[in-house]
């Protein structure tokens, strides 16, 4: 697929740190727990990290238990880029950032009690957080 910003691999290496790289680009997954838009709670937007793409609002994150930042839809449907991921074996779906093809996490449709009945799982790392003003 083509995307909106299309960069190449030096080009994201320069722009992006060791451990955003691997989460962002190569589809690595920071580990549960450890992500520091796990806990918040301010009214805001979450963009991707690499583009600045608007993603998800504030009032769709939900506490999930499962140790990553969980949406239950984004921002507009043509925000995301959903695609089969086989990867460990598993069928899964990989949620990318539709303006430049990052990895961003995957859904699952578990997210119970929610209007979409789906978890939006996302990599803290692969979101930057802007709080209203």
């Amino acid at each position: 697929m083509t995307y909106q910003v299309d960069k190449s691999d030096d080009e994201w290496r320069a722009q992006l740190d060791d451990e955003q790289y691997a989460v962002l680009r190569e589809a690595a997954t920071e580990r549960p727990w450890t992500g520091e838009l796990l806990d918040e709670e301010r009214a805001g937007i979450y963009a991707c990290a690499a583009c600045s793409s608007e993603l998800f609002k504030s009032g769709t994150k939900f506490d999930s238990g499962c140790g990553w930042p969980s949406f239950y839809e984004s921002v507009r449907p043509e925000a995301v880029e959903l695609i089969e991921d086989t990867s460990l074996g598993m069928m899964r779906t990989e949620v990318r950032c539709a303006n430049c093809g990052s990895h961003l996490g995957h859904v699952f449709p578990d997210g119970f009690g929610t209007p979409t009945g789906d978890r939006y799982c996302m990599n803290s790392i692969a979101l930057e957080f802007t709080p209203e003003s």
